[in-house]
């Protein structure tokens, strides 16, 4: 599977598009500060709201009104920090693939999308009302955690500390970044 994974990185890489994105003077630049904001007003939006269902903040708004505020724009930084992070692998698919924070980003994001679905779930039969359980407060704890951890995760992916060519073939490092010496 790695080794189709990294196939495919390298074609894409080979792509006029991918070299076009990552060569131009301004616009690898503007699709990064744009998915910076994107993240600032997603998680931050959804950081508010777990500090709600925390009892931390806003205790005097009903999560259903809070829900029915920050969530559409939520979902707006959502899908713009998506297209945007997809154009930013777009641009360096090889050395991205390969990062091992690119790896822990990916694992915290499936852990984090999995933990709002089942928040959201169970949301919709207690239709955000009540008290907060003890299970929506370890939801809310979860997703704090993990977004905190794709953030950092993302930002230590620009460092080239464990690039594939600064590592050596026997350390596991090497090989939980799907490094490839056959090429």
């Amino acid at each position: 599977m790695n080794e189709w994974l990294l196939s495919l990185c390298r074609q894409i890489e080979n792509s006029s598009g991918s070299i076009a994105l990552h060569e131009s003077l301004y616009l690898y630049s503007l699709i990064e500060t744009t998915h910076v904001l994107a993240i600032g007003l997603f998680v931050g939006l959804l950081f508010m709201l777990d500090f709600r269902l925390l009892g931390w903040s806003f205790s005097s708004l009903p999560i259903a009104d809070m829900c029915k505020k920050v969530l559409p724009y939520s979902l707006l930084g959502f899908v713009v920090m998506i297209i945007t992070g997809a154009l930013l692998f777009y641009a360096i698919p090889v050395r991205t693939y390969q990062s091992i924070f690119f790896r822990i980003k990916i694992a915290l994001f499936v852990i984090a999308g999995v933990n709002a679905l089942i928040f959201h779930i169970r949301a919709r039969k207690g239709n955000y009302a009540g008290d907060v359980s003890t299970a929506t407060r370890l939801a809310a704890g979860i997703s704090l955690l993990t977004w905190s951890g794709v953030i950092v995760a993302g930002r230590m992916i620009a460092y080239n500390w464990f690039d594939c060519e600064k590592l050596t073939a026997h350390s596991i490092l090497f090989g939980l970044s799907g490094c490839d010496v056959s090429f």
